[in-house]
């Protein structure tokens, strides 16, 4: 069973989201949260594994939100999916660099929803294709790498610095296994220590690293 807790201060998309995830078998909505702060205090108590976090809120927005559960060792089997209109490149950017697992348009498809969550806790990347194109190549750097990207880029191998190149392309383990031949295991290996030696905590942060680094081109 896959248990959600949703984050936003409008009560009808609240409520249509619950109606429409609760009548899904496999997923159930545990709790409900107008603002962040009161996200992190249910987080807590229900530990879902799924927070779909709306960008912005009152009290704690969900930048913060991300960042804190993020930064809370007993929330680790959290993925916080953020929520967000179209235009707020930015603010979505932030979120992933605070340790969002994606991000999903608010007018998505109903089984685009269902999907994405059944894909965000299996803990695959889950980045909107409609707006994710604008959003790299408005916020990622095209210049010189700073010292931190490129001293990390330096301790991956050949083989992590492909797959992490793979992983930003929205590929899987078994895709990347086809596309480098080596076995599922092997792939899922190589992003493992990946993500072990860039401290990243989850695969969307992969993505950010391979576009912020270089290793993966905007274009």
């Amino acid at each position: 069973m896959i248990r959600v807790l949703l984050v936003d201060d409008q009560p009808l998309l609240r409520s249509g989201f619950r109606a429409l995830l609760d009548a899904e078998d496999g997923i159930e909505v545990v709790a409900e949260a107008a603002d962040g702060r009161q996200a992190l205090v249910l987080a807590r108590e229900h530990l879902p594994d799924i927070a779909l976090v709306d960008i912005q809120m009152p009290v704690m927005d969900g930048i913060e939100t991300t960042r804190q559960i993020a930064a809370d060792p007993t929330l680790a089997g959290v993925r916080v999916v953020v929520l967000t209109n179209y235009g707020l490149d930015e603010y979505v950017f932030h979120a992933l660099r605070a340790g969002a697992a994606g991000f999903l348009v608010k007018d998505i498809e109903p089984e685009d929803l269902l999907h994405a969550v059944r894909v965000a806790a299996r803990g695959d990347v889950l980045l909107a294709p409609s707006i994710t194109r604008k959003l790299i190549d408005r916020y990622v750097t095209t210049g010189p790498l700073p010292v931190p990207a490129a001293a990390a880029l330096k301790e991956l191998t050949n083989r992590e610095r492909e797959a992490v190149a793979l992983v930003a392309q929205g590929l899987s383990n078994e895709e990347i296994a086809t596309r480098l031949v080596i076995s599922p295991l092997t792939a899922k290996t190589h992003v493992n220590r990946a993500m072990t030696k860039l401290r990243a905590r989850d695969r969307a942060q992969l993505v950010v690293f391979a576009y912020e680094s270089g290793l993966v081109s905007p274009r």
